[in-house]
């Protein structure tokens, strides 16, 4: 038989009782679909169910000696320059037109997948890990590279406001050009992009790209090194790519802000942990360790929560093979080298002391960013907290505010579409972890690294269903990535080796297939251009949308908030709105009510053409955000005067006889 019955098995393991456990715990949490209507809650009890379902397969299944299918080698000698070949041709297809269309993501989802296949069904004699890398490198610059060079100014929101942070800077060339800002106590990301465009004699732009979105791409390599002090460079390999495909970790390649950076001392950081747990250390290879965790305290302020998070799971991690019920004294060395556990007492207070010390002195507010933080925290969970409270109040998304409109099929299925490689990278993820649990494999640097993805996880989706999101989740996912691309490749691995060739391969076949055209398709990965435009916004401008919001500073003269009324309020659309403010064309600018089948009753608004043809956020009569595409009669009345227009873009205010 080829699998063994349950009366013949040893007595059950720690990773068959996770497994098992796992398995029920899928099937409580799969009614919840029935009490609230949330992506995640139809969609993880069912990955995690079938990713227990494999592993307890690959326990009790005997018969996996046949050979596993590899690629031909003239296939395998040829696909390198079948990729590269086809990056080269991405740069062309973005060149010619203009901007990354559907065309460009269909091509670079094959291209991914082809890099993949290269990499789990490659024989052990042509496996190149060098030039695997490398086009894993190459395929993250040109996917990046060619929407920063396809896109008039910047990708995404927030860049608005640190490039007008650097420049303050370079005006005052001194951090003190931000002294009221939160930012001055974290201020590395600004200080290097200046100091780039000194150093280049390069506009902010251009420096921006030549410092952050060069590192972006070979950070990547990061986790390459963290996994192989792990498992063997297939491995390492895979989880690289992984990792470079993500769609959250491709949106910080293309919004290069504080988090970028953030992420990459992230990376560093993570890999100087795991090798100080799997090697024999030297003071150099902790001091890289204290280096990168100072590095990003000194970056941003979301990134240092997220580090501690992951300390705080290496010290629980010490304290588990140290003093709790898995002291190990067995290992599989064939599988991890044993190693006894590293004290990590002195550098988790070291890193929670100076955040604390840092962010007491931030401004933020009227207060330190400490006390703001707290203060915020406590009025969610005395307001709006509560079990399955999903459309919390204190979303910042409009997105997530949601229409009240029955939704289309489309408009349902695109969430699906956006979280699909996300929803494979959990599922083998759930595999890795029950791999390590294990007692004969467990140790300090993989237990972290499960501790660490749980932890993540709770943040990313266990504390938004209680109405929680302070800590802003969106965030979190592309660090999220790193541990389980790591724990994923283990996960890949495990099945490789346990379950029959034909299984397994039909598996790694899914997901070679799906994944990178999901991550790439995914709204993260395509914020210049989106893929699915009539539910997505653009968070990228044209050349006349740039040009009027500096006609419109220089039309009002840029006044200072305080110096606007209420009633002269600038209204648009989101994200056009927050352009216009955080440019400081126009600070006192929000996003204009636009009542169903109604016409705006504002003063002061603006039109462009893009509402009326892709997705662009308007509030509706109850204040609720929503996609709606408008005429410009809807936002500009009948007794509104034009004040400014440049054929695409309109403002128009009231005239003194409706006044």
């Amino acid at each position: 038989m080829g699998y063994k019955s349950l009366s013949e098995l040893r007595p059950l393991r720690l990773d068959t009782v996770a497994a098992i456990g796992g398995l029920l715990i899928a099937l409580v949490l799969f009614p919840l679909r029935f009490f609230a209507s949330q992506l995640y809650i139809n969609t993880v009890p069912l990955v995690l169910g079938t990713a227990c379902i494999l592993y307890l397969v690959t326990l009790y299944q005997q018969d996996n000696t046949d050979a596993f299918p590899t690629l031909p080698s003239t296939v395998s000698m040829a696909l390198p320059a079948v990729v590269l070949s086809g990056l080269a041709g991405l740069v062309l297809l973005t060149a010619i037109q203009g901007t990354r269309t559907p065309i460009f993501f269909g091509v670079a989802g094959v291209i991914g997948t082809l890099l993949l296949g290269q990499i789990v069904f490659v024989s052990d004699r042509e496996f190149t890990p060098g030039l695997l890398l490398l086009q894993i490198v190459l395929f993250a610059f040109v996917f990046r590279a060619t929407a920063l060079y396809a896109t008039t100014g910047h990708i995404g929101i927030d860049i608005w406001t640190h490039a007008e942070l650097i420049q303050a800077i370079l005006e005052e060339q001194s951090v003190t050009g931000i002294a009221d800002n939160k930012h001055y106590g974290s201020p590395f990301y600004h200080l290097l992009v200046a100091a780039s465009s000194l150093l280049y004699d390069v506009p902010i732009r251009a420096a921006l790209y030549l410092s952050v979105g060069l590192v972006m791409p070979v950070s990547v390599l990061l986790v390459y090194a963290t996994t192989n002090l792990l498992v063997s460079q297939r491995w390492a390999v895979l989880a690289t790519a992984l990792f470079a495909l993500g769609s959250h970790v491709t949106r910080w390649g293309l919004h290069l802000i504080p988090t970028s950076l953030g992420l990459v001392f992230f990376l560093g950081m993570l890999y100087a942990l795991i090798r100080v747990m799997r090697i024999e250390y030297t003071i150099r290879d902790f001091s890289l360790l204290l280096l990168m965790s100072v590095a990003v305290i000194l970056t941003h302020q979301v990134s240092t929560f997220i580090m501690l998070v992951l300390l705080l799971a290496a010290f629980l991690a010490q304290l588990v093979f140290e003093v709790g019920p898995l002291g190990l004294t067995r290992f599989d060395t064939s599988v991890f080298r044993a190693k006894k556990p590293v004290n990590l007492v002195g550098l988790v207070a070291f890193n929670v002391g100076l955040t604390i010390f840092v962010w007491s002195l931030t401004p933020y507010g009227q207060q330190s960013f400490l006390a703001t933080v707290l203060s915020f925290f406590s009025q969610t969970l005395e307001e709006s907290a509560g079990f399955l409270n999903l459309a919390s109040s204190s979303s910042s998304e409009p997105a997530e505010a949601g229409a009240e409109a029955a939704p289309t099929l489309l408009e349902q299925v695109v969430p699906y579409i956006d979280t699909l490689g996300f929803l494979l990278l959990l599922g083998i993820t759930f595999v890795g972890c029950l791999y390590v649990v294990h007692r004969r494999r467990a140790e300090q640097s993989v237990f972290t690294l499960l501790l660490a993805a749980a932890f993540m996880l709770v943040f990313v989706l266990g504390l938004p269903m209680f109405g929680i999101r302070n800590f802003i989740p969106t965030r979190w996912f592309a660090f999220l990535f790193a541990p389980m691309a790591i724990l994923g490749a283990i996960g890949l691995r495990t099945l490789r080796q346990g379950l029959k060739p034909e299984l397994v391969a039909s598996v790694l076949l899914l997901l070679v297939l799906v994944y990178p055209g999901a991550m790439v398709v995914a709204v993260e990965s395509n914020a210049d251009n989106p893929v699915f435009d009539q539910q997505h916004e653009r968070l990228a401008y044209d050349e006349s949308e740039l040009a009027a919001v500096k006609s419109i500073g220089e039309l009002t003269g840029s006044p200072s908030g305080q110096e606007i009324r209420p009633d002269q309020q600038l209204h648009t659309d989101h994200p056009y709105q927050t352009l216009i403010s955080r440019t400081g064309a126009y600070p006192s600018t929000t996003t204009a009510t636009v009542p169903d089948d109604g016409t705006a009753e504002h003063d002061y608004v603006v039109y462009r053409s893009a509402q009326s043809t892709s997705a662009t956020y308007f509030n509706n009569a109850d204040g609720h955000g929503r996609i709606e595409r408008i005429s410009q009669s809807r936002l500009c009345g009948p007794t509104q005067a034009t004040v400014y227009t440049n054929g695409d873009v309109t403002m128009c205010a009231a005239s003194p006889a409706s006044r």
